[in-house]
């Protein structure tokens, strides 16, 4: 089976949060996910990432899906690193 690759900027070492999982969306290519996390598919069946960061597809284009493949380039992808506006819960939050 091939192994998931980020084919975008080599993934920092940030540490995840103590017992979880940090999930990086990296501008114009996939989700960086690091930590401690579970990948099952959608009847709950564990697919096994082979490692402890991967890269998950957002392109749609990938052969290895839900793992990147790199593919995202070839398509032209392009999504930001972050949302264009804040979500409302984070709006509520400031106003507290």
């Amino acid at each position: 089976m091939p192994q998931p690759s980020t084919a975008s900027p080599e993934p920092s070492d940030d540490a995840a949060p103590e017992g979880g999982a940090t999930i990086t969306p990296y501008r114009d290519g996939p989700l960086i996910v690091r930590g401690d996390f579970r990948l099952v598919d959608q009847d709950g069946a564990e697919i096994d990432p082979g490692r402890g960061t991967i890269a998950l597809c957002r392109c749609g284009k990938s052969g290895i899906k839900p793992f990147c493949d790199g593919s995202h380039k070839r398509a032209g992808f392009s999504a930001p690193s972050a949302p264009s506006r804040p979500r409302p819960a984070a709006q509520l939050r400031q106003e507290d």
